[in-house]
């Protein structure tokens, strides 16, 4: 089989994402060649490079077998009459005059164009917090009083007295278990940075019994789905509240897929987050569970009911595109993987070039893997660095703060 030397910087990330594939059994040994130590030979042909890590990406998601296709629902129950009353118009608003789907679009504009309203949330007080973890009860109620309660984990980094103090709120991705994200928050408490990893809504102790995934934040019910995100929102508000608490100066957020979206969405609407790492990312919520292979049963629910116009526009509330100018001011580094089948990379790089044309000027880093591959070795090495390297910078360095307690931030 003929072969290309990369030895070349620009080449160097292809080698190390096919080294991976092969510490992973996905490609062959003999598919290397190794002449020199610092040098892998590989297969001619970036087609090959890709349909390898996509078929790896399909078998990674083929090993979760129990995703339940559940039946669309316009979710406008989910919506409180007040909201869709104060929005109606004859004939296209979101009262009772019209269609669902005139209804819900309706709110969804109304909301999008009043965002700081509709992520606003009074300022968390009751917090409960034992050394370790954080709850506190979230901005926004849900039928499930579980899920109204936020759980957070908290990983503190030591601080000198006088020295600035930076925390970070880390939002992981959907349906990720308890200790996802755990190591990540520990290593940015080693490194000068305190983390408070959140629970999402639906996940973990939030889960309410008749659930064993967290359908209700990502589903068909196009209500709920806006409702459970803005949640996420306001419960991320909330635990900046209580870093703010605890004498915290320079705060971030970190998210991860879903996170991400989230975490860019707070960021847009609370000037205290100075700096979003932002991990795997797209402009708009809706085409990503439209043409995601890791939300195919999603789509599954929503096809033959509504078009992707009508699903963006609804869901337009919970997508990054609307709110691309409240970053301004906001460090961001925006992180997407080139063989990503989930998070489609065309969407990915539409929305680094919405940041570039307002002149935002993100930091942009891309990994060579797939979405689901990301969290395997070394691609998790490679990308947990690069999260961490940014928000040491963008949070700044441990100089001296403007508040003199001396005690440590435990």
């Amino acid at each position: 089989m003929p072969a290309v030397v990369f030895g070349r910087r620009a080449d160097i990330d292809i080698g190390v994402a096919l080294v991976g594939l092969q510490g992973a059994g996905v490609l062959d040994a003999d598919l290397f060649h190794a002449h020199d130590p610092r040098i892998v030979a590989l297969p001619v042909g970036t087609d090959l490079i890709a349909r390898l890590f996509h078929e790896w990406e399909r078998r990674l998601v083929a090993t979760t077998t129990d995703r339940v296709v559940r039946p669309f629902e316009w979710g406008l129950d989910w919506i409180p009459q007040a909201e869709r009353s104060a929005v109606a118009r004859p004939g296209h608003g979101a009262g009772d005059a019209g269609s669902p789907a005139d209804a819900l679009r309706g709110w969804a504009a109304d909301a999008t164009a009043h965002s700081e309203r509709f992520y606003a949330a009074p300022r968390g007080r009751d917090f409960r917090f034992d050394g370790r973890r954080v709850r506190f009860p979230s901005a926004f109620r849900t039928p499930h009083p579980d899920n109204d309660t936020v759980h957070g984990r908290y990983f503190p980094a030591s601080f000198r007295p006088g020295e600035s103090r930076r925390a970070v709120v880390v939002l992981p991705h959907w349906n990720a278990d308890p200790s996802s994200h755990v190591a990540l928050a520990g290593l940015l408490a080693r490194f000068g940075i305190s983390a408070v990893r959140l629970s999402l809504p639906y996940h973990d102790a939030r889960m309410p019994p008749e659930l064993h995934r967290a359908d209700y934040i990502v589903s068909a019910n196009l209500g709920r789905t806006v409702q459970v995100c803005r949640q996420a929102v306001l419960d991320t508000r909330r635990a900046v509240d209580w870093l703010e608490s605890r004498g915290y100066e320079r705060i971030g957020v970190l998210g991860t897929s879903l996170g991400s979206c989230l975490a860019m969405l707070a960021a847009a609407h609370d000037a205290r987050i100075s700096a979003a790492a932002l991990n795997h990312i797209s402009p708009y919520f809706a085409d990503v569970v439209w043409e995601g292979l890791s939300t195919a049963h999603v789509r599954a629910g929503l096809e033959g009911s509504i078009d992707l116009e009508t699903l963006r526009d609804a869901w337009l509330p919970i997508s990054p595109a609307p709110f691309l100018d409240r970053m301004r001011g906001t460090r961001t580094l925006l992180v997407y993987a080139r063989y990503d089948l989930s998070f489609p990379v065309r969407l990915s790089r539409q929305l680094v070039a919405g940041f570039r044309r307002r002149g935002l000027n993100p930091e942009v880093f891309v990994l060579p893997c797939g979405h689901y591959s990301t969290g395997v070795a070394p691609f998790n090495w490679l990308d947990g660095f690069v999260l961490i390297r940014f928000l040491r910078r963008a949070l700044g360095p441990l100089g001296r703060g403007s508040r003199g307690d001396p005690q440590m931030c435990r």
